[in-house]
């Protein structure tokens, strides 16, 4: 067993099992690598998401900000007439 592996028991499809088992035959891996893949996919998936949405949030606050030191360095260029 993998570092840091915990035994569980869980409930899948049928359908799903023969997929993970075909994928362990076409690999040479166990079903429960697969599935181990699977889930790794999935969590950075995830976390790709939450990144785009971080950056997505920042750059809309950093083009709020723009527009306001635009705004200011007008005022502020035009009062030196």
């Amino acid at each position: 067993m993998a570092t840091g592996a915990v035994k569980v028991t869980i409930s899948v499809p049928r359908n799903l099992v023969a997929v993970a088992d075909e994928v362990a035959y076409e690999k040479n891996i166990s079903r429960s690598k697969v599935i181990s893949f699977c889930l790794q996919d999935l969590a950075a998936a995830r976390l790709h998401q939450k990144m785009e949405e971080g950056y997505k949030a920042l750059a809309k606050e950093n083009l709020r900000f723009a527009e306001g030191a635009v705004d200011l360095a007008n005022e502020v260029l035009s009062g030196r007439e």
